[in-house]
Formats: C-alpha cells, structure tokens, sequence
C-alpha cells in the first residue's frame, strides 16, 4: 500500500493528472492486479449477503417505487430485477436503481466504518447490472466488484463527509465508476473522467439521516449508482468531467470538505497488488445500523441476566464519537425516542433498539420495528431510560488504524432502583470478524434461506447458491443467473399512485 496526500492547488499550478487522487485510483482501476482467492471468496459471500436481504425488501413501500420506475425502461438485452424473472430485463441504470434500493432498504447489508461511513455492498448492484447488459463474466464482475470495494474502503479511511454533513454516498460514486472501469477493462483516462464525473454528481448533505428520517435513505446508494453508470457511458463518448475534482481550486476539498488547507491521507494499493480491502469489510446479523450491532448482541446477553426489567432505574452507553452523535442522544433528535418515528429513524435511534433487545433477548428485520412494538407500553418506559456518552476510550479503539483492533462496541452502565449497578462491554459484534462467531460461507448461506423462506421456491433458492458460488466459471450468458425468481404469491408489492413514468 502506498499513501497518497491529496490537497487543494491553485488553478495556475496547473496540477498534472498523475499527481491528481482520481488518476491514481484510475490507474488501479485499469491495472493487471493479480486477484487473491479469499478475496473471490468474499465476494461470494456478499452477493449472496445482498441477494438474501434484497428478496426480503421486495414488498416493501421504496422497493416497490424503485422497481415501478425501473419496468418503465424496458430493454431486450439489458440487466436483471431481482425478483423478476430473468427474461424481464431493463436498461442496466434502472437495474442498478431498483436492485440498489432492495439492498439498501433494511440496512441489512455489509459495513465498513473509519473516518467515515460506508455500506461496500451498494457497489454491486450497479456493477453486477452493467456486467449483465456487457455481456460480461464472472471473471470480469469479480475484478469488478474487488475494485469498488477497494476504492470506497479507502476514501472511507482517508476522508471524512460526515463532519461536513456530507452523506457517505459520495465516496460510492467514484468507486462504482472505478469498479464499472475495472469490468470493462476501460483505459485509465475514461476511468479518470468517469471518477470526477461521478463524483461531482453524487454529493448530497446528510439531511437525509438527520430528524425524521425518510425512505431517500434506500434510495441514496441507488441514485450513486444510477449516476456513475451515465458518467461512466458519457466519458465513453468521449466526453471529460470538472477536473481536478478533488485537488482544484473550487473542488470537493476546498468548498464542500475541510478547505484549500487541509491535508487528507487517503491509502491505495500499488499499481498491480492484489485488491483485497473486501477482506476488511464486514455484513449484519441485524437489520439496524452498524454501531448498533455490537449492543444487540450485548442486549440479548443481559436479557438473560435481568429478571425484572422495570426495576431499572436509568442506563447509560458509554461509545464511540460517532455512536453517540449519529445514533444516540448526541444527536440531540427528539425523533430517536419518539414511538411514532419512522421505520429508518428508529434504524438510527440506539436507545430504542437496545431497549426492544434487550426485552426481547433478540432482534428481528420486521417485528422489532413495527409500530405496535414500538409503541409498547414497557418499552416505551424502558427506551425513556436510555441515554449515550462519549468516551474518548471508544473513540479511539473506533479509529484504531489496524483493522483487527477497531471496536465499534461499547459499556452498558444499569443502575437499579435498589442502587445496585450491572455493568457490560463489547468491543464488536458476535458476527464480525473478531467476534464470538465470525460469518463464514454457512452464515451467508444461513441468512439467505432464513431471510428468503417463503418467497422463493427450494429449487430456486439450490440453483441461485449453486450458481453464485460458482462465480469465477461463469459465462456471459449465465450472468443472468445471478438474479433470483420469487414465487407468484410473494409478489404482492404495487404502487398506484399517479406517476411520470
């Protein structure tokens, strides 16, 4: 790996393409890297991680929505649906569009966290839907998918958007144009282009997860990647992008992030070494966000421990920086302990998931956050209880730069109404790699059956996981296998509103 500092220069400096952060993630974009075995493997892991949780959105408001808009771009030789059969097939930027937002929509997916957020999984929809319309194969969508992931993992490490409230989709651009580079084996320079392209048309304020939260949460990661596919096919055409994007003296850097004096370190690997960031990245045994994680698991553990849970008196999270503004009482919005919030505001209010968790000793992606169980009586008294702090001790292990020691976990500090005091920590989830019990490819494939049970045939479920895992073998024209048929009677998802499309 090599370090790249990246900065603001003067227009008249007239910065050399070589020396710009887009080149040079071109460059490794468009190398003849050599692809780690565990790596291919991972990416397994995490199309099966996206298939399973996108089948289980597909009934849902957004999904429904996203697919609508996507079945009014019909094309003969385009990109798959997931959930449709695979003769029904749309321009792949519509794919993308649809499939991204059934990944994203129960924040079930894959996660990786530094300086800032990301969900690497929202790379493959978009780069598995220009594949299909390419008629590309498994070989072409791996490199692909390892470049994505390679790229987003490390803007995530070098640059912060959430101090500027800055949402995160912004470092998925660029990386999906890279990855979409990789696929097609593009030149270095349409790779740069298409870079800032896309960049400069994903940036957006993280308004959207902030207060009462909306559905444009499941969209957001769709709309990147919707928007990388245009800029990667109009620099195709030959056309360029505002450059430097990242270096120039009105870029990203100077007016949008920390400004034409700061200094960002952002890691790459080296011209033709192994893409293998994947390997750091990690998925959910929970639908709920990240940092979450860790305190279910915490929660289902002291469940087992408190008899009489309205003898508490008050808990307190000791956690990270980031837990404490983004997803606790840090953020200071009054929407995180309202039982009538919003499915994706409770998604992002810890002290209402660890109170659900830790009543029921478990954590479920559809009962846990339905409106009768958020508006229960005891929970609501429990949830009431809760706050979160910052402890500096948290926030380091958060930023820890060796991934083996990142925490994204916490203290739980219970007074009784006795006096007495139940104190637990945790320093990651049971399911990341560090855990109790780290995925493997039987949890994959676990999540998948349990999350698809009843929407899809046995049949279906054997020939997808059969196929998927066979993934380096496959051919352009069995890329469509990819994509997952549910059964008749599971497709119950329709919009009638009046629309444009």
């Amino acid at each position: 790996m090599r370090n790249i500092i990246v900065k603001v220069h003067p227009s008249k400096a007239n910065l050399k393409k070589k020396d710009q952060l887009a080149w040079k993630i071109a460059e490794i974009a468009s190398d003849k890297a050599k692809i780690n075995k565990d790596a291919i493997e991972m990416v397994i892991n995490r199309i099966i991680d996206n298939a399973s949780v996108a089948i289980a959105s597909f009934n849902r408001k957004p999904v429904v929505s996203a697919r609508e808009m996507a079945l009014a771009h019909p094309r003969k030789n385009g990109a798959t649906v997931f959930g449709l059969n695979s003769k029904t097939k749309v321009d792949c930027e519509w794919a993308a569009w649809a499939n991204g937002t059934a990944v994203r929509e129960l924040d079930y997916h894959d996660t990786f966290l530094a300086a800032d957020y990301s969900h690497p999984g929202d790379n493959i929809p978009a780069i598995l839907a220009v594949a299909q319309q390419t008629k590309s194969n498994g070989m072409d969508l791996i490199r692909g998918i390892l470049t994505g992931y390679e790229v987003q993992v490390n803007l995530v490490k070098g640059i912060c958007l959430h101090e500027h409230k800055i949402d995160h989709i912004a470092h998925l651009g660029p990386s999906i144009a890279a990855g979409i580079g990789s696929l097609l084996k593009l030149k270095t320079e349409i790779i740069y282009q298409s870079i800032q392209q896309a960049l400069h048309t994903t940036i957006s304020t993280r308004q959207s997860r902030k207060g009462e939260i909306s559905s444009w949460k499941a969209f957001a990661p769709a709309h990147a990647g919707k928007l990388a596919i245009e800029a990667v096919d109009r620099c195709m055409r030959g056309e360029g992008a505002p450059s430097p994007i990242y270096e120039g003296e009105d870029s990203v850097i100077a007016y949008v992030l920390s400004g034409p004096r700061k200094k960002y370190v952002v890691p790459l690997p080296r011209i033709n070494e192994p893409k293998k960031a994947i390997l750091e990245t990690y998925t959910k045994e929970h639908s709920a966000e990240y940092q979450s994680q860790a305190l279910i698991d915490l929660a289902r553990s002291l469940n087992r421990k408190i008899k009489d849970l309205s003898k508490i008196s008050k808990i307190v999270i000791e956690t990270s920086h980031h837990t404490h503004y983004v997803i606790g009482t840090g953020s200071k919005d009054p929407q995180k302990m309202d039982p009538y919030a919003s499915r994706e505001t409770l998604d992002h209010s810890i002290m209402y998931i660890f109170a659900v968790a830790l009543e029921d000793g478990a954590w479920h992606h559809v009962k846990s956050y339905t409106p009768q169980r958020a508006r229960k009586k005891s929970t609501v008294s429990l949830w009431k209880k809760i706050s979160t702090r910052e402890n500096p001790k948290w926030t380091k292990k958060y930023h820890d730069s060796n991934p083996k020691n990142k925490c994204f976990g916490g203290k739980v500090i219970i007074r009784m109404k006795d006096g007495s005091i139940i104190s637990q920590e945790i320093n990651v989830a049971d399911a990341h790699p560090s855990g109790k019990r780290p995925f493997g490819r039987e949890q994959y494939i676990n999540k998948f059956i349990t999350l698809t049970k009843g929407l899809i045939t046995k049949n279906e479920s054997d020939r997808f996981l059969k196929t998927v895992q066979n993934l380096k073998n496959i051919k352009p024209k069995d890329l469509d296998g990819l994509n997952i048929e549910m059964i008749h009677r599971a497709k119950e998802g329709f919009n009638k509103k009046k629309s444009i499309f």
